[in-house]
């Protein structure tokens, strides 16, 4: 859904899809980039370049220290993720909420 929801943006945008992106505001949303890291935060906004915007973010990364945790985290905020970093994008909602945004 992602990939479409971008494509569709680039294009110009169609309010089935503002609509879709619409729902998933304020969310709960990991994303992660393509040097492993994950961000944790609620989605905010993103905008025709499929650039994403989150708030309240963590960051997550794993550590390759021994240490008593595998991943070190550190809050960040409010952040931009550029859609070139982007590897996975992940919404917090039920099945049906997932199937509904799916749907045409």
């Amino acid at each position: 859904m992602e990939e479409e929801v971008y494509k569709t943006l680039k294009e110009g945008g169609s309010s089935g899809t503002v609509n879709r992106v619409r729902k998933l505001v304020h969310r709960r949303m990991l994303v992660g980039i393509k040097d492993g890291r994950f961000f944790l935060g609620s989605f905010h906004c993103m905008d025709k370049q499929g650039n994403i915007i989150l708030q309240d973010a963590v960051e997550y990364r794993s550590t390759r220290r021994s240490s008593p945790s595998p991943m070190e985290q550190r809050c960040l905020g409010l952040i931009l993720i550029p859609s070139s970093c982007r590897s996975s994008c992940h919404v917090d909602c039920s099945i049906e909420e997932q199937l509904a945004l799916l749907s045409f």
